[in-house]
């Protein structure tokens, strides 16, 4: 199956050809884990996820890296404040993401790298880079020398001038060029800090992604993905580095960016005090309907983020269980390492055209409608099975029906069933008034009944309020 991706370098629509077609190589930029990671950081996570799942079904081998940033200047800055080491911030919150990336369905990548873990990968290609005249030692510092790279701006369509204004450009003294970035930085005092040939000192931020590939991918790579945001200049500078420490030889062959959330009008960030994170937004939604939220607009596009989006999509996400709700309970996980003729055509189509996951999701829609149109006992089998296949592919429908309308009551089962048993006693003796007034109760605690040809069902809803 031919698969497209839209590169960001060179602005097309490509069709992907990987450089070895037995072992497909991604790395996607993870966060700084100074704090918990808000939504807009999940969305990478879920994008390339669902990158992972379509190549790992089309190619014999797909190596994932995802990495964790776990030295830089705010995790610094946040375990001084809170009176702990960087390693025992660094640590906790590293686990605090991954569980939460885990909640919304994501699988763990085959390496999650941490750059204080690579240190000497890091000093070496900054070694290589200052012995081919890319990098020069300047006030402790170790810079790389922008106009050194004849292909530098190829990759976010800036001129050198564009890149001054505006950018996030720290003008030095001891710079040869505004443009120079740093490469690795003095420490002193408590300042985290590891021994170098420029004396203590640690790591700028864009070259720990370069030493990461190099070391657990290789010097080229077929994928390379993150945020929009990072375009320019973290994935432009860790382009150039990476080129002209491998003499100008090709770095990433296609460039992949998702776009950004926003809350209200401007973009979701940390910096700007607009986020919500995936911890708080889990005490109130299931990782299931976050990530279908996220996969309800293309992967490139802003997605305004809202409670509203969520009570929309948690609405979708119960049709398609609902579809489900006659099978034996089985999940979507029954459908992994499946080769791709095996997922519905609908499915794999919109996906192959640059991760299409709102038609992916109209396609399963779609199944699910033809479940609820036959008549036929066998055929509805068979297309909640392609639902199924088709939902693990988008890394959903992974519980069954029973547990997603079930799972999250606040009433144990047995009490629930005991009233759904006095409701049809009362039915049986023709008490319609005392029938419904179990029906209203039980949905006053945020539990809906469905009468149908095989008994009552029953699932948990939200409860509205008042106001």
């Amino acid at each position: 199956m031919d698969i497209y991706f839209l590169n960001t370098r060179s602005g097309n629509k490509e069709k992907f050809n990987p450089l070895d077609s037995s072992r497909v190589t991604m790395y996607v930029c993870g966060p700084t884990v100074y704090d918990y990671v808000h939504i807009g950081n999940g969305r990478p996570a879920v994008v390339f996820d669902i990158l992972y799942r379509l190549l790992s079904a089309v190619y014999p081998r797909v190596d994932y890296v995802r990495n964790v940033t776990d030295i830089e200047d705010k995790i610094n800055k946040a375990a001084i404040e809170r009176g702990e080491s960087i390693e025992v911030l660094a640590d906790r919150f590293t686990r605090a993401y991954q569980q939460d990336v885990e909640a919304l369905g994501t699988l763990i990548p085959h390496v999650e790298p941490r750059a204080t873990h690579h240190i000497s990968e890091i000093t070496a290609m900054i070694e290589r880079l200052m012995d081919r005249g890319h990098a020069y030692e300047a006030e402790g510092h170790v810079l790389f020398h922008v106009p050194s790279d004849p292909d530098y701006g190829s990759l976010s369509h800036r001129s050198l001038e564009d890149m001054m204004d505006g950018a996030r450009v720290e003008v030095a003294p001891y710079k040869r060029d505004p443009k120079d970035f740093v490469l690795w930085k003095p420490s002193t005092g408590a300042t985290p800090g590891w021994d170098s040939p420029w004396g203590r000192g640690r790591p700028g931020w864009h070259i720990e992604c370069s030493a990461m590939i190099e070391k657990h991918l290789g010097r080229v790579i077929d994928i390379h993905g993150g945020g929009s945001d990072l375009t320019f200049p973290h994935h432009e500078n860790e382009a150039a580095q990476s080129r002209c420490a491998h003499d100008g030889n090709e770095f990433v062959r296609y460039w992949l960016h998702n776009g950004m959330l926003t809350l209200g009008q401007e973009k979701m960030s940390k910096s700007l005090g607009n986020i919500v994170t995936i911890r708080e937004l889990r005490e109130r939604h299931s990782g299931e309907v976050l990530r279908y939220a996220l996969l309800a607009a293309q992967y490139r596009s802003q997605l305004a983020w809202s409670e509203d989006l969520l009570k929309q999509h948690k609405a979708g996400l119960d049709r398609l269980y609902g579809a489900l709700s006659d099978s034996d309970n089985e999940t979507s996980s029954a459908y992994a390492d499946q080769s791709i003729e095996q997922y519905p055509a609908s499915v794999t189509m919109a996906l192959s055209d640059d991760l299409n996951t709102p038609e992916a999701l109209a396609a399963l829609h779609q199944i699910a409608g033809d479940i609820h149109r036959s008549e036929d006992a066998r055929e509805r089998k068979a297309l909640r099975a392609q639902l199924l296949a088709g939902g693990w592919l988008l890394g959903i429908l992974s519980k069954s029906p029973t547990e997603y309308f079930q799972g999250d009551s606040r009433i144990d089962a047995a009490t629930i069933e005991a009233h759904i048993e006095a409701r049809n006693e009362a039915r049986k003796n023709k008490d319609y008034a005392g029938a419904d007034g179990i029906r209203n109760e039980l949905l006053s605690l945020g539990i809906e009944l469905e009468d149908t040809r095989e008994g009552t069902r029953w699932k948990v809803v939200q409860v509205q309020s008042d106001d």
